[in-house]
């Protein structure tokens, strides 16, 4: 391996270590955030607060689908 290649690898890992810990971060954060049903009151939840949840859920969908490449991410 060259020297420009090991740099290269070596800031690639370092960028990938970053977005991951920001991507842990958000995760942690959205998980505290369902633990507490994203701030709905169950006696006054109306239809914005299960569309807003529709939204978000199929956001993450897609994000898990293209990881594991099911759905149109299917090779």
């Amino acid at each position: 391996m060259t020297d420009r290649t090991a740099r290269n690898q070596e800031n690639s890992l370092a960028a990938f270590l970053a977005k991951k810990a920001e991507f842990d971060a958000l995760l942690t954060e959205l998980n505290q955030a369902s633990e507490d049903h994203f701030g709905a009151d169950p006696e006054t939840v109306l239809w914005g607060e299960a569309a807003w949840l529709s939204d978000a859920t199929a956001k993450l969908k897609d994000i898990a689908d293209q990881h594991f490449r099911r759905g149109e991410y299917e090779a």
